[in-house]
């Protein structure tokens, strides 16, 4: 078996929660490749998700590290026999890495909770508001580049249509961005109204008005896992996205998300401030 040269963000994690695992049951690396019939080499590639392995092979180590949570189980083994076919896997090779992980991320996601200070968040732009911002940032991206950048945004929207539930907040600055002047931006909050219809999709603001609000750092997406302990924040940086699984920083972050929602409005209240806004442009 070839070692895979770059895992996607599913396998990595899937590796990282086996060593979890072992280090927490204190079994050495060269005791669990003994107890598997395999070389410490393997066991350190399986951890870091160059090597995938079987059912068989991960309840077994889960027995031999003395898991005992079930739940857990089932759903590492659903992350190890998962398969590859997925619409994401047809942007391999034009797209990042990070955005094609992001996507495979939301697909799986039991539930997401976005906060976004001066952007409307990626699941939710219009085409014409994609094409203006990438142009901004990059205004010699290749005709061709740039309408698959659009092509892929306009794709990871089928999340919205899967009945995963989607709490999005965002700050009153990033509705009032006029991102490709007026029309794109009065369209881009009504197409934001439209997607708050769904029963699924919760959109607040947070207005400028709150004094005790200080902008709460960077903006995120909370990814819910099939267990908790699988849960993922995104945050993007100047270099890609990032992806946030220590159970540390997601307590953090858990803690950062209940300080937005208490300077939201509440999702009526959120939908008259964006209607108001657009009448502005």
């Amino acid at each position: 078996m070839s070692a895979r040269p770059t895992p996607t963000a599913r396998q990595a994690r899937l590796g990282a929660e086996l060593r979890k695992l072992r280090e927490a049951a204190g079994v050495p690396n060269r005791q669990a490749a003994a107890e598997l019939d395999t070389s410490p080499t393997q066991i350190s590639h399986i951890e870091s998700g160059r090597f995938g392995l079987s059912e068989e092979r991960l309840r077994r180590m889960a027995e031999f590290y003395d898991c005992a949570d079930p739940a857990l189980v089932n759903a590492l083994v659903e992350m190890a026999v998962y398969r590859t076919g997925n619409w994401w896997d047809e942007y391999r090779g034009v797209m990042p890495r990070q955005a094609l992980d992001l996507a495979e991320l939301e697909h799986d996601a039991t539930y997401v909770r976005a906060f976004e200070m001066v952007h409307i968040p990626g699941v939710l732009q219009t085409e014409d508001h994609v094409r203006a911002a990438s142009l901004f940032v990059d205004p010699s991206l290749p005709m061709e580049e740039l309408e698959t950048r659009v092509s892929f945004r306009m794709r990871r929207q089928q999340v919205l249509e899967s009945g995963t539930p989607y709490d999005i907040v965002v700050h009153e600055a990033a509705l009032r961005m006029c991102v490709g002047g007026s029309k794109v931006a009065r369209n881009q909050l009504g197409h934001l109204l439209h997607a708050a219809d769904r029963e699924t999709v919760t959109l607040r603001v947070i207005p400028f008005s709150p004094e005790g609000f200080a902008g709460a750092g960077l903006p995120m997406q909370y990814v819910g896992g099939i267990v908790p302990q699988l849960d993922t924040v995104q945050i993007d940086t100047s270099h890609g996205a990032e992806f946030i699984d220590a159970t540390a920083r997601l307590n953090r972050c858990r803690t950062r998300f209940e300080s937005i929602d208490s300077a939201a409005l509440p999702h009526d209240a959120s939908l008259d401030l964006v209607q108001r806004i657009a009448q502005e442009l």
